[in-house]
């Protein structure tokens, strides 16, 4: 609801025509059919046999396009209105992995996975928001499509693959979780972590006083974890990305940026300043690593790449507190 107030110049996918469904739907599945021949000529000279699944991918998508057209056609005429994922509110994006090269197959098995429930994710919804018995009949026909390309990773022929349904709704909850809770967990956490480095230890390197300290990070900390709390919640609806309640979300943000700002700022309760200054910085690094433990663990970064920009960002925020409290 408060996302309509902070995002102008986009639609809301409620507030899409039936018409304007069925453009977005077309333009979807031109986009993805797209996607799918890249990932076949980047797979094909190591993986010919995967490069053909991927070809035969995109056939599909081109042929439930030319299904969505016919049925604009029938319905609105030949004239299609340029609706495009970008112009949503909320709508998931398609990052350009695609042009990288090489390929590495079991990320690649990994993305189309994803464009797969997303697209499915996207049909489930649009069946809901239409009346039209034809579009509904054929928008509800594409998310069973859409469903049935979970067998893609099988015929890929790798491991880590669900087998079962349970399994399958396994990993749908925990993908879920993730969306909902883990990433803008991890957006609050970083931002509460690091952003408030600089107020609280330039308070405490331009005053001395750990009393007056404590009150500029307790400050700092709700005033983040507010406006972090607010952001989420107004940056996208969940209902095309799937990402799940933006109250939910806005929730995790908001206390995960305060409780990362709040972290350093509880040692100034402490009235000595260096026992204070040195365990607030004992807790940063905690944080800091705490923050890569977590992008490893779920969000699959690389350890030395999530070290790195997270020290990397930590010290110069950290930096630029103690030369403007020292300034």
């Amino acid at each position: 609801m408060f996302s309509r107030f902070f995002t102008p110049g986009k639609r809301h996918f409620e507030d899409l025509s039936e018409q304007e469904i069925l453009a977005l739907a077309i333009s979807n599945e031109e986009d993805d059919a797209r996607i799918y021949l890249a990932y076949a000529d980047g797979l094909r000279e190591d993986f010919p046999d995967s490069a053909k699944v991927f070809d035969e991918m995109a056939e599909e998508e081109n042929l439930h396009r030319k299904w969505l057209i016919d049925q604009h056609k029938k319905k609105f005429g030949d004239k299609i209105p340029l609706v495009r994922r970008n112009y949503i509110q909320g709508y998931f994006q398609r990052k350009p992995d695609w042009l990288v090269r090489p390929l590495n197959i079991e990320k690649t098995r990994k993305m189309a996975e994803e464009m797969e429930m997303q697209a499915q994710d996207f049909y489930q919804a649009a069946v809901k928001r239409v009346s039209d018995a034809d579009i509904k009949k054929l928008l509800g026909d594409l998310a069973l499509a859409e469903q049935g390309h979970s067998s893609l990773a099988h015929q890929l022929g790798l491991k880590h693959v669900p087998d079962t349904v349970a399994d399958m709704e396994h990993a749908k909850e925990h993908r879920q979780f993730i969306l909902t809770y883990v990433q803008p967990g991890l957006a609050g956490l970083m931002d509460g972590s690091v952003s408030t480095l600089a107020p609280i230890f330039a308070a405490a390197f331009a005053t001395g006083d750990t009393w007056q300290t404590f009150l500029v990070g307790l400050s700092a900390s709700i005033g983040a974890g507010i406006s972090m709390g607010f952001t989420e919640v107004a940056s996208d609806d969940g209902v095309i990305s799937g990402r799940g309640s933006p109250i939910k979300r806005g929730f995790a943000a908001g206390i995960m940026t305060t409780v990362g700002g709040l972290g350093h700022a509880l040692p100034y309760l402490i009235s000595d300043f260096w026992t204070a200054t040195t365990i607030a910085i004992l807790v940063v690094f905690i944080e800091l690593w705490a923050i890569t433990w977590i992008q490893n663990k779920y969000m699959e970064t690389p350890w030395l790449r999530a070290g790195f920009q997270v020290l990397l960002g930590g010290a110069l925020v950290f930096a630029a507190g103690v030369l403007i409290g020292n300034a």
